[in-house]
């Protein structure tokens, strides 16, 4: 064969080959998806919210809204189409626009999907509540009650069912499904027996914003108005303005939680939560409550002002958290609250002030059961109601380090006398380079003869 022909041969057959290249190339590709048969999508899902006399702003920039309304309605129609159209890794995105929106129940969250406001101009107002004792028994897994009074629990409203007994997360948050006459319907069984003789109620309170086993989650930049003087307390442990319950991974960015009656931020059995830049202020209840195995928290740059009890209260189980650069001021019991198993958390330089009671309470638990080892550092903590770091129980293995512990006021205001109060039973915890000012720096009851400890700055 002559070089000419030799040369043509080679030049068709690497032409043959180009496809098997091509093919190489798409096999770089990410394949497609578990139990479908595309490959995940990139670009953003975006659903806009907004009322029909007003124009979108703020984050909201595009030219007009895809659905109009003024209630839940319209925000959690906005949210279960985004979280339909599932095409792998692309953001999912409800943008609502400025304008305040009535809640006659919750937004409920779905799974990686972000709900997002216009900052400081999207308002959730929780309505007013109804509220009735039940004529009938509410048995543990029934999925109806029977009302004295049924005036305002309209089809598809949220509810709450409790008695003087059922409590905690105990209470069932469900949503009337249907209607008749006297008794309504709700989604969701009974989780405990609500009887007759203890006062079985219901009230249609509930979260204003949840989010229940889901994952990956986001809130941002909404202000929620919780109408605390127009509706009843609801228990932390089921409720809050914001509520997460096994909501793994969940982001809350930018939000505002005031006067809702019960805590403003509450979050359960939910692991790599994110809170940043959110306000809990004029709340009936505590501030912020991770709580009940929540593990892996990162809280930074919140703030928690005049709340009805702790300004955080760190409840069960809540291990291994970032809690920096927070403000706890003027709440009406104490700062921050640690206690039942709540250990290896890092809280740093986060601002403790002028809270009713203790700057810091490490609360009294049972051996074994203590908030161990935990990092206080770089906090200030000053003008409180009592001390400003109290440690109760065998707590123990916790170390305090480059705190400032002061008293500013003068006179009868002095109210926290008391720097670090140690007492009895508590076990081993390590005081370092910390800035105390008090009128009593450390009381250690440890002691069994203890010796005068010197006042001042220490």
């Amino acid at each position: 064969m002559s070089h000419a022909r030799k040369g043509i041969a080679v030049a068709c057959w690497c032409m043959a080959l180009l496809p098997c290249f091509a093919m190489g190339q798409a096999a770089l590709s990410p394949g497609q998806l578990p139990g479908t048969m595309r490959e995940p999508m990139v670009d953003p899902v975006r659903v806009r919210v907004g009322h029909a006399d007003e124009k979108p702003s703020g984050d909201v920039t595009t030219a007009g809204y895809d659905l109009l309304g003024r209630d839940n309605l319209v925000i959690q129609a906005a949210v279960d189409y985004a979280a339909a159209l599932d095409a792998g890794p692309a953001d999912r995105v409800v943008e609502i626009g400025p304008g305040t929106f009535l809640m006659h129940d919750s937004i409920h969250l779905r799974s990686h999907v972000t709900v997002r406001g216009s900052p400081g101009k999207t308002v959730l107002v929780k309505a007013p509540a109804a509220t009735s004792r039940l004529l009938v028994d509410g048995d543990f897994g029934e999925q109806q009650v029977t009302l004295a009074d049924p005036a305002g629990f309209g089809v598809g409203h949220g509810v709450a069912i409790w008695d003087d007994a059922v409590k905690h997360f105990h209470v069932t948050v469900a949503r009337i499904a249907g209607r008749s006459g006297s008794t309504i319907a709700i989604d969701l069984p009974l989780r405990g027996d609500c009887l007759v003789k203890r006062a079985a109620t219901a009230s249609t309170v509930f979260p204003v914003v949840s989010g229940c086993d889901i994952e990956a989650a986001c809130i941002a930049d909404l202000e929620i108005d919780g109408s605390r003087d127009k509706n009843p307390l609801l228990d932390g442990c089921r409720g809050g303005g914001i509520y997460l319950c096994r909501a793994h991974g969940t982001t809350i960015r930018g939000c505002t939680v005031r006067r809702y009656s019960g805590d403003g931020v509450s979050y359960q059995q939910s692991n790599d939560v994110t809170v940043v830049d959110t306000v809990c202020v004029d709340n009936a209840g505590h501030g912020f409550h991770p709580g009940s195995g929540s593990q892996r928290t990162v809280m930074r740059g919140c703030r928690s002002e005049r709340n009805g009890e702790d300004g955080m209260f760190v409840c069960w189980r809540v291990k291994h958290g970032t809690f920096e650069d927070n403000v706890f001021l003027g709440n009406a019991r104490n700062g921050i609250s640690i206690g039942h198993k709540d250990t290896d958390n890092l809280l740093r330089s986060n601002v403790v002030r002028e809270n009713a009671g203790d700057g810091i309470l490490f609360r009294e638990e049972l051996p074994g059961m203590g908030g161990d080892r935990n990092r206080l550092e770089s906090n200030t903590i000053e003008d409180n109601g009592a001390a400003g770091i109290r440690i109760r129980g065998p707590t123990s293995d916790n170390r305090l380090i480059g705190n400032i512990i002061r008293e500013s006021r003068q006179g009868e205001g002095r109210r926290q006398t008391i720097g670090v109060a140690i007492e009895a039973a508590s076990g081993d915890n390590q005081l370092e380079r910390n800035r105390i000012d008090a009128d009593e720096p450390v009381r250690d009851d440890r002691r069994a003869d203890p010796a005068p400890l010197p006042t001042g700055r220490r």
